[in-house]
């Protein structure tokens, strides 16, 4: 259950950081709450998901989601290039926390 969790918490992760961009400084309310609540939300999971997996671990696969997802969901919703070297760098970021999983 701690992996899901911490699965689960990096992809809110990748939310609240979209929400941030589009909270353009706190000015737009719908994606400010989004921010709020995906933040803390991602913030409960992690800590959960720390109660059992080491710290080491837990937090290089929650930041590997998250920033894969945030790039992944850029280059396919907002417009940003995705070019072949970016969408392999992002496989292997996936990689490395697949990797983290596996020998962990």
């Amino acid at each position: 259950m701690p992996w899901l969790v911490l699965v689960v918490s990096g992809l809110l992760e990748s939310v609240w950081a979209i929400a941030l961009s589009r909270s353009a400084g706190f000015t737009r309310p719908l994606p400010s709450v989004v921010f709020v609540l995906a933040l803390v939300l991602s913030m409960v999971g992690l800590a959960y998901a720390l109660r059992t997996i080491p710290v080491g671990t837990g937090y290089a696969v929650w930041v590997g989601i998250g920033a894969a997802g945030t790039a992944a969901a850029g280059m396919l919703f907002l417009g940003e290039s995705s070019s072949l070297l970016r969408i392999l760098s992002l496989l292997l970021v996936v990689a490395g926390v697949v990797g983290l999983k596996l020998f962990h």
